[in-house]
């Protein structure tokens, strides 16, 4: 398993959840379809769960000063509610059909924002009842295979955020997503001595990649950022789409 092959797709990885720690638009996502390549995704996901956790740490230390502190206190308790159910139901949900669900959201709300026609709307204010749901399926299907960025983001990306709060808001939430992960994880049997040593190598081209991407979020026009979420999450939500039915058919 520890081949040039497998190292370069693992820190190729690890860079892009940096990255995505950054606060650069899902190619954190990215990561886990990367070292299925060369690795059992089940064993993927908890290897690269101490790298999320270790790049996280970087970006709230990035993003200290830009969140939202309501959309954390809507969305956070109901990610909490969203891990339990996936632990709960680890042995008996399937991936495949979450991987195709969590697509299929994606997907619809990424055309219907590149569709619509463009009108000037007031930004809606976080409402508690739809954050919580969105929160809790965040959870679940970050739980179940690192993909809460699509229900996350179908929430978050009406509310008007700035491009610094929404990235700054985002990183935290799964910061604090990641670390309650921990503890099914490793009840699960997924955080073995292996990958964590795996894990702390990949965590320094991971942390580097914060920085790096804390960079290109700075630089990158307001108008483009969104853009740029809006079409990451066209295409992921079509890989997620073609590997949960391809693998369920």
């Amino acid at each position: 398993m520890e081949d040039l092959g497998f190292w370069v797709a693992a820190v190729v990885a690890a860079s892009l959840v940096g990255m995505g720690k950054g606060g650069v638009p899902i190619v954190g996502m990215l990561a886990v379809p990367i070292m299925a390549l060369v690795m059992n995704p089940v064993v993927a996901a908890g290897m690269l769960l101490p790298v999320y956790v270790v790049s996280d740490m970087f970006g709230l230390y990035a993003y200290r000063h830009a969140f939202d502190r309501r959309v954390l206190a809507i969305l956070v308790p109901g990610a909490v509610v969203g891990i339990g159910v996936g632990w709960a139901t680890a042995s008996v949900v399937s991936e495949d059909a979450v991987t195709l669900l969590v697509g299929v959201i994606g997907l619809a709300f990424a055309l219907n924002l590149i569709l619509r026609k463009p009108v000037v709307a007031e930004p809606k204010a976080p409402q508690v009842a739809p954050g919580l749901f969105w929160g809790a399926v965040t959870g679940f299907t970050s739980f179940v295979s690192h993909a809460g960025a699509p229900p996350y983001q179908v929430y978050t990306m009406p509310l008007g955020l700035t491009k610094a709060v929404f990235a700054g808001t985002s990183t935290i939430a799964f910061a604090i997503i990641n670390a309650v992960k921990l503890v099914p994880y490793y009840a699960l049997g997924q955080l073995g001595l292996e990958n964590l040593k795996h894990a702390a190598v990949l965590s320094l081209p991971a942390a580097l990649a914060v920085f790096a991407g804390v960079a290109l979020v700075k630089r990158m026009p307001e108008k483009l950022f969104f853009q740029a979420v809006t079409w990451a999450l066209l295409l992921i939500s079509i890989k997620l789409i073609w590997d949960g039915a391809h693998e369920l058919i």
